[in-house]
């Protein structure tokens, strides 16, 4: 009764093997048919869609729209007015008598009753101002929009390359994780096939029934592997998606797993210079606007002078009166000016103003070195890590030849009967970790090779 109990576990095992066998099968035949997005089109869906880019784009279009003449203050200024009045009256006139020459009585005229007397006013003018000379704050002022705008596109570069690094440090995870889940479904498949020869040797009375039960154990091991490293590359997907902006869901494609590492020699050559390095690029423009903005203030201490025109028409229809008969005037008039205008105290505002300007200016000079010796830092440790993550590279792989011809032979001196399922297992263990010990390593080092890139301002001129 035993015996047939056992057969039966065994026969709902295998059927429950071949259900899992099949799901992955069919799984994974319909990863290897996603499609493929390689790294070009995720920078430039990245490029199109990203929000970060998106808003610092925007800020670059305001930056240039500030720079544009029309913001600059050289054009002059034109104001038209125009008017009218209406007015509509009713009036009535009472004479009093009057004596004549001769002292005789004279009776009172007739009252006059006006009705109806429209008067109408109409005016026009227009008006133009144009500052002829202001220290040069408007010319220095000018420079400081054209130098912000060069600084928003430093800033959209940064933004672009910092979104980028984001972006390859996704994708290469992705990378990683599936790699590392074709490394736990091929050990499953060898797990698999371990635990069928186990139960033909048991059935031949060849081993024992522990054989078998330590390669179902695996087995549940080797699938709960399986199922977290696809949950995984599933969320590492989404991440993705989510710096490219698609999506969130749509992770029904792979990624291209081929690494090309650029020459060591070739990256450190680009360490000679860093002068394209786009914080240290952004440092320097921020030097450059506040010494523009010290003669702007300096502006302030100087006249103005200032240009006039004025050109005005006007028309009065005026209705008849009591006294006066209807009359209608128009006139015209051609008004010019210059006026100069020198504010020569005002209450110290425009001193202390330029003394701060000069303070300012000193403080981005003293950030700018700040910033040099920190990117001189940064691209030390960034060589040192890429040097390093190079050396464990290569290590990695050295380390997976060896685990993979430790496993080769114990899986022939398994079936050998030479040493245990355990020794086996410890062996297909070592080969396991080994795999995705390398697969982390390779991208560690093109992450760092990218690091390295970027701090010397190549980042965005290499093919990634």
């Amino acid at each position: 009764m035993n015996m047939k109990r056992s057969q039966m576990n065994n026969k709902i095992l295998k059927c429950l093997i071949v259900v899992v066998l099949f799901a992955f099968a069919k799984a994974y035949s319909q990863e290897t048919m996603n499609t493929l997005l390689r790294k070009n089109e995720a920078v430039q869906n990245m490029l199109e869609n990203n929000y970060d880019i998106l808003i610092t784009r925007n800020q670059l279009e305001v930056a240039d729209n500030n720079q544009n003449i029309l913001n600059s203050g050289y054009l002059p200024s034109v104001t038209g007015t125009a008017g009218t009045d209406y007015s509509n009256t009713d009036s009535r006139t009472e004479f009093g008598s009057t004596v004549d020459s001769v002292g005789g009585f004279v009776p009172p005229r007739e009252p006059q009753v006006l009705k109806d007397r429209i008067a109408r006013r109409f005016n026009a003018s227009i008006g133009a101002e144009y500052l002829l000379f202001d220290g040069l704050g408007r010319y220095y002022n000018y420079k400081i929009l054209k130098e912000q705008y060069n600084l928003t596109d430093l800033e959209v570069r940064q933004v672009i390359e910092n979104t980028t690094l984001q972006l390859m440090s996704v994708y290469y995870d992705v990378a990683r994780l599936s790699e590392n889940l074709s490394v736990f479904q091929q050990t499953l498949e060898n797990t698999k096939r371990r635990e069928k020869r186990a139960t033909y040797q048991f059935e031949y009375g060849q081993v024992n029934k522990l054989e078998v039960l330590n390669a179902q154990v695996d087995i549940n091991t080797d699938s709960v592997n399986v199922l977290n490293a696809r949950q995984n590359l599933e969320n590492a997907k989404r991440d993705l998606n989510l710096v490219m902006n698609r999506e969130i869901d749509a992770t029904a494609f792979v990624v291209d797993t081929l690494v090309t590492l650029i020459p060591e020699l070739e990256v450190i050559s680009y360490l000679n210079d860093v002068e394209d390095n786009v914080r240290l690029m952004m440092a320097r423009s921020n030097v450059q606007i506040s010494e523009w903005d010290i003669n702007t203030a300096k502006a302030l201490l100087l006249p103005r002078i200032g240009l006039s025109g004025n050109y005005g028409w006007n028309r009065a229809e005026d209705p008849e009166s009591a006294f006066f008969p209807s009359r209608t005037s128009t006139s015209d008039a051609l008004n010019l000016g210059a006026t100069l205008t020198w504010n020569i105290f005002d209450g110290g505002r425009s001193i202390t103003g330029f003394k701060n300007a000069k303070i300012t200016a000193e403080n981005e000079r003293l950030r700018l070195e700040q910033i040099e010796k920190q990117v001189k830092r940064d691209i030390a440790n960034a060589r040192g890590n890429y040097e390093n993550a190079l050396a464990i590279y290569q290590l990695q792989t050295q380390n997976v030849e060896t685990n993979r011809n430790n496993f080769n032979r114990s899986e022939e001196q398994y079936r050998l009967g030479q040493i245990s399922s355990i020794v086996l297992r410890q062996a297909q263990i070592n080969l396991v970790n080994a795999l995705t010990t390398q697969n982390l390593a390779k991208y560690d080092a093109k992450l760092a090779e990218l690091q390295l890139l970027q701090l010397a301002g190549e980042l965005m001129n290499r093919e990634l």
